[in-house]
């Protein structure tokens, strides 16, 4: 069997393996998925995987085991692919029967597209960024645990004719190729078209380069405006009805960097343009769903965990059972609590009411859902921020040292205006063109009303403002389908920062009143978060998660101070006296 490092390093090796074993049967691709399934329950061992999120790709075997903690941005047609194939080699004129799961590339000479032992199978391809508005902390914490051994990959060799990341998303890594495409290699059609959704795997083309294919401009389709890391293409083999758009996951799959996957997306595109019925795409869709490798890589999915929140001071999911460290965060909480309560109070400049509705803001969560009522959340209007003062971003960057994920919408008239915040269908393309809104579930949404001027709003600003309205009152976005709309719920908390009362609707609004009255406001506000040590401020990160995700239970005389709150002085008055 092999080596511990083998799985990692090689894992095709393991899936050919265990295929040659199988004697046709079945199990073999079940066997496939436990095998890692039961490698990555080692201790540790999952940190081992080298990261797409940390490491360059050019630092990055080719074939090798890999991990991506991202969300799915787009959901692509099934495709069809050589599950089994066999070769025949001309020179010693002899047969061998393979596995094509998990490859973009045949091997092993030309391909008997004739024979009995050809299996034809079905995958489908996820689109997935990077989780959106992942804080910097989450980011150095996920990288600082990471014990994968990386080096540049032998493999590659750089390649000055192609974009890198600097260039196409500012991100400083440069697109590698292979040096050699190996002779009579074959690829599996990544095509996905409006009238044929379904292609078959076709024979790639003998090349040893790859063209200037990627020198073109390509958008990866991030949510929010400068966003970095790459984008990939997830080929699921498995129960990818489970899956949702916006869902949470992280990835373990093999790599594939193939060059050949960009002559073939180029010479199909060509053909296509010399003779319209070769291919039943368009070439804007072949390009959005063929990027070139070196771009956007493929990762071909041997397990995926879903990600209940992307906080990494936490067990991952919810199935996890890390009893010690769960228990000593409960055992913390109310004394993390006060801290955090006197911290915001300074961040607050004193004032300790709002203090404490920020804190059950920040912790509330759609636990339920009943109809079209979203139960848990809480929209706070801190209203009474100064407009003339950096106040609202250095209270954004608090929040943002706190949260896993987070946003800071500047509600200027021009954004209002020009930013494309519902995602549409393009269907030119065949795909989801992202929205600012498309956010993954727990994030926080800041939004900024202090920078709201005098003007006009334009049909978009109308759009975008009924968007937010909507998110806020019933946490759901309206995805435009151009004939239709799709409802998506989510579970985002939304702060609005205010002078007077926000346009938009909210659940709460507290009004702010300073008890401190500093000389110098931001150089106040800097001291405050400076004073917070690292520890400090990790205690903090998971009392907020912990608490947000606390199961808890109303009791019957809460139950009937809520059902008299409609009177004109209901209970509790003297304490909601500022919350409109």
């Amino acid at each position: 069997m092999p080596t511990v490092h083998d799985w990692i390093n090689n894992p095709l090796g393991v899936v050919d393996g265990l295929f040659a074993q199988s004697n046709s049967s079945p199990d073999w691709e079940k066997k496939v998925v436990e095998y890692f399934k039961e490698k990555l329950k080692l201790n540790d061992a999952h940190t081992w995987v080298p990261s797409l999120n940390d490491v360059p790709l050019h630092y990055l075997k080719p074939n090798s085991l890999v991990k991506f903690r991202c969300m799915v941005q787009d959901m692509f047609d099934p495709e069809f692919f050589m599950g089994v194939y066999e070769t025949n080699d001309p020179t010693s004129n002899s047969k061998q029967v393979k596995c094509g799961k998990y490859k973009d590339i045949t091997e092993g000479g030309q391909v008997d597209f004739n024979s009995r032992n050809m299996v034809t199978s079905e995958r489908q391809t996820f689109y997935c960024v990077p989780i959106p508005g992942e804080s910097q902390w989450v980011k150095e914490s996920y990288a600082g645990s990471s014990q994968a051994r990386v080096v540049p990959s032998t493999s590659y060799v750089p390649n000055r004719h192609k974009r890198s990341y600097e260039e196409d998303d500012e991100m400083d890594t440069q697109p590698q190729q292979m040096k050699d495409v190996s002779q009579g290699a074959q690829s599996s059609a990544e095509s996905h078209g409006n009238t044929e959704p379904k292609r078959q795997e076709t024979e790639a083309p003998n090349h040893n380069s790859s063209p200037s294919h990627c020198t073109s401009s390509l958008d990866l389709n991030f949510p929010l405006p400068g966003e970095k890391g790459p984008a990939c293409l997830v080929k699921v083999y498995e129960d990818w009805d489970s899956f949702k758009l916006n869902d949470m996951l992280e990835v373990f799959g093999i790599l594939s960097v193939d060059p050949a996957l960009s002559v073939i997306a180029d010479e199909r595109e060509a053909s296509s343009l010399l003779d319209p019925t070769e291919g039943m795409e368009t070439v804007e869709e072949q390009r959005v769903h063929s990027p070139p490798a070196s771009l956007v890589p493929r990762l071909h999915m041997l397990y995926a965990q879903p990600l209940v929140h992307n906080n990494p001071l936490l067990p991952s999911s919810a199935s996890e059972n890390n009893g010690d460290h769960l228990n000593s965060a409960l055992g913390e909480l109310p004394s993390v609590r006060a801290e955090l309560l006197t911290y915001f109070t300074h961040v607050l400049m004193g004032d300790s009411l709002a203090a404490e509705y920020l804190i059950l803001h920040l912790i509330s969560n759609v636990y339920t859902r009943r109809d079209v009522l979203p139960l848990g959340k809480f929209t706070l209007n801190l209203s009474g921020c100064p407009h003339s003062s950096p106040y609202t971003e250095h209270l954004y960057k608090v929040i943002q040292q706190l949260v896993p994920s987070s946003y800071r919408l500047s509600m200027s008239l021009h954004n209002m205006n020009n930013q494309k915040m519902v995602p549409r269908k393009d269907y030119t393309a065949n795909r989801l063109v992202s929205g600012t809104l498309q956010l993954a579930n727990n994030t926080s949404l800041f939004l900024d009303e202090t920078q709201l001027e005098q003007g006009q709003l334009d049909a978009t600003g109308v759009r975008n403002i009924t968007a937010l309205g909507n998110l806020i009152s019933w946490q759901k976005v309206d995805y435009d389908f151009n004939y239709h709309q799709m409802e998506f719920p989510c579970n985002i908390n939304v702060l609005i920062a205010s002078e007077g009362r926000s346009l938009l609707p909210s659940d709460c609004q507290v009004h702010l009143r300073p008890t401190l009255n500093p000389p110098n406001l931001e150089e106040y506000l800097s001291a405050v978060q400076v004073a917070q040590v690292p520890s400090q401020l990790s205690k903090y990160r998971v009392y907020l998660s912990v608490a947000r995700a606390l199961n808890y239970t109303i009791s019957d005389e809460i139950t009937k101070i809520e059902s008299n709150s409609s009177s004109p002085n209901p209970p509790g008055a003297d304490l909601l006296g500022r919350c409109e």
